[in-house]
């Protein structure tokens, strides 16, 4: 009989404790009951705690608190699994149980592969190489698969979370009104309140886990000033203005006033006082309530050349005005006795470093990098010579950088005025995952950033982008986690790893059929900026994908029922795929052909018809995000493609 001993009183070691039981209970389901309670000074079964309570070295780590330590070490009746902190206690958890043969696919029961086996002596000791590993909401979410996608965090070795949007409305509402599948699905509107009790139960989610909290982001120009931005990117002349708050809006054109209709894309008047003062007391009572937030950030508006024109605010940069808030709120949240650690982002027109203005209290504030105008098809570059950057200019558009490169020197611009902890919010899962229908190029992109981030000094990423990037697997977010944790892992063992356990004896055949997917479709094409699809000579391989797909399709079909319940779901989601990819080689061979019209029939048709799909593919493939993908690829003019 097994037993746990929780060795430190937390929650988190509880939790820990009964993941421990359940998975141990699972792969020796002929084993009696195993017990937990709590005794200090246990010295047989599983002992569970901090690594501090059984003389652990945990000198390297810089802060105990956010740096992660995993140190296994048992036989096989049990031994010590132990962390830096509470939530490295789960995470070495769930280390241990991987080194014994599980593993989480994907998010949710299914994801599951739990062998039936018995447990074998584990020695394991390792800090994740980054602070920061995680993910933020977005796309088309719903509350079942955003309470698994929390679980399923902490499984394969991440420890942040990220809600955006102090109420999330815009997102759960982009799936309850099933947006991009209105023929197969009727609407099923829910109001602010449900959505707020749901962001609630995240929350609780999320701490019941110890994941680092992050929370908010952009809103901060409009909620302060009685603005609702609740609507997310939705264009709503409606929405009220109260008359107090008009002065407080950025100028533009000489006018006062929504910059195109939305709320949440309006900057307010930076070089106003009164209007700064509005906003870091705004964000200072919003901390002051929100005391479970591990890192408040604090964006400007999501948009870019909309900054006020007026006569004082042209004195400064966007930058500068920024870090004076930054600056303020600090005070506030000093005056308050408030420890919350505060994000600031390098974005849009806070890409280009402050000219006078400088962090004061840099122990408050970590910086964040967000090159969301960079491309994906080559991954970030391990060292970055320098290079003349493009002076900013006041709403000047179309002057954001096109190339990580620019992004990293910007960054050091930045850094050279007083380094913060510093990470990067990145868009891999948001449009581009949908641009290599056959992952693996992208996969390796993902794998290479990581590193090229780490060696240009980042601490680790936070990805912006749909809970459902599962689809038709989760090889990419494996990649991800697993070089968050290790950056020297070798992408060929992460294949070789991933896809063994997904599919089993027939994981070789569906490597290679991925790997020819990827390249019929070839991630320079697709994920070129300057792309606009012109090319003749990718009509060969595009065609090619229908073979591709005809020569795979008897195996899987043999194999539709596979032992092991999580290699069955993929399997079959796997087949679905041959109908998604046969569906886009068709639409790109008509983009690759100039023919524009028939290339957007086709894919409208194919919207609707694989959308039948969508309730039984949900948890693994967002409709929403594909078509908020692809679609701007499809209506993008099929002119001459520059690389061709």
């Amino acid at each position: 009989m097994y037993s746990i001993y929780k060795i430190t009183t937390h929650p988190v070691v509880d939790f820990a404790a009964e993941e421990l039981k359940k998975y141990l209970r699972m792969m020796m389901p002929y084993s009696n009951e195993i017990s937990i309670s709590s005794a200090t000074d246990a010295t047989n079964g599983f002992r569970l705690g901090l690594m501090e309570d059984f003389g652990l070295d945990t000198s390297e780590a810089e802060d105990l608190e956010l740096d992660d330590i995993l140190h296994i070490n048992t036989d096989a009746c049990g031994g010590i699994i132990a962390g830096s902190n509470p939530r490295s206690v789960l995470l070495a958890v769930y280390r241990y149980l991987t080194l014994n043969g599980c593993r989480w696919l994907f998010p949710g029961i299914d994801g599951e592969y739990i062998p039936i086996q018995d447990v074998v002596p584990t020695q394991y000791h390792k800090m994740a190489d980054c602070r920061y590993r995680g993910q933020c909401n977005e796309g088309a979410e719903f509350q079942t698969n955003m309470i698994e996608t929390i679980d399923f965090t902490p499984k394969i070795g991440m420890n942040v979370y990220m809600l955006e949007f102090d109420n999330p409305k815009t997102y759960y509402d982009s799936y309850y009104d099933h947006k991009a599948n209105e023929i197969n699905r009727d609407p099923e509107p829910i109001n602010k309140e449900i959505i707020m009790q749901w962001k609630r139960q995240c929350e609780v989610e999320i701490s019941k886990r110890g994941l680092q909290f992050h929370d908010m982001g952009h809103g901060w120009t409009a909620e302060p000033f009685g603005i609702s931005s609740a609507d997310g990117w939705k264009t709503d002349e409606s929405n009220p203005i109260p008359d107090e708050a008009r002065q407080y809006l950025a100028m533009m054109n000489g006018k006062r006033g929504f910059y195109k209709g939305v709320a949440l894309n309006t900057q307010f008047c930076m070089s106003n006082v009164k209007a700064r003062t509005i906003v870091a007391n705004y964000i200072t009572k919003y901390a002051k309530n929100h005391t479970n937030v591990d890192y408040l950030h604090v964006w400007l508006a999501d948009a870019s050349a909309n900054h006020c024109e007026c006569e004082e605010c042209r004195k400064k940069t966007p930058s500068d005005w920024y870090v004076m808030l930054l600056n303020e709120i600090d005070n506030c949240l000093t005056a308050e006795n408030l420890n919350t650690r505060i994000v600031f982002i390098c974005y849009t027109d806070t890409t280009w470093a402050p000219l006078t203005e400088r962090i004061r209290n840099r122990d408050r504030f970590s910086f964040m990098l967000a090159a969301i105008t960079r491309t994906y098809d080559n991954p970030v570059p391990l060292a970055v010579p320098e290079m003349p950057l493009t002076p900013f200019e006041l709403n000047k558009k179309g002057s954001l950088p096109k190339t990580v490169e620019e992004y990293l020197l910007h960054a050091k611009r930045w850094q050279e005025l007083g380094r913060c902890p510093s990470f990067v919010y990145e868009y891999h899962f948001w449009l581009h995952q949908y641009r290599d229908p056959g992952l693996m190029d992208f996969a390796r992109v993902i794998h290479g950033d990581i590193k090229g981030y780490k060696e240009n000094g980042f601490d680790g990423l936070i990805e912006d982008g749909s809970q459902r990037s599962y689809f038709p697997n989760g090889f990419l977010f494996y990649v991800y986690a697993s070089t968050l944790f290790d950056t020297s892992v070798d992408f060929e063992d992460l294949k070789r790893d991933y896809f063994s356990h997904a599919y089993g004896e027939i994981w070789e055949d569906v490597v290679r059929y991925l790997e020819k997917i990827t390249d019929a479709f070839d991630i320079h094409y697709l994920m070129s900026a300057s792309n606009n699809f012109y090319a003749p000579h990718r009509v060969p391989a595009l065609r090619s994908v229908k073979q591709i797909t005809a020569e795979i399709k008897p195996i899987l079909l043999a194999h539709k029922n596979m032992p092991r319940r999580a290699q069955t779901v993929a399997v079959r989601l796997l087949l679905k795929h041959l109908e998604y990819v046969n569906a886009l080689s068709d639409i790109f061979v008509l983009k690759a052909l100039g023919a524009d019209v028939e290339a957007n029939q086709v894919y409208q048709d194919f919207l609707i018809s694989f959308g039948k799909y969508e309730v039984e593919i949900e948890r693994y493939f967002d409709q929403f995000m594909f078509h908020h993908s692809i679609k701007r690829l499809v209506d993008r003019p099929a002119t001459f493609y520059e690389n061709s």
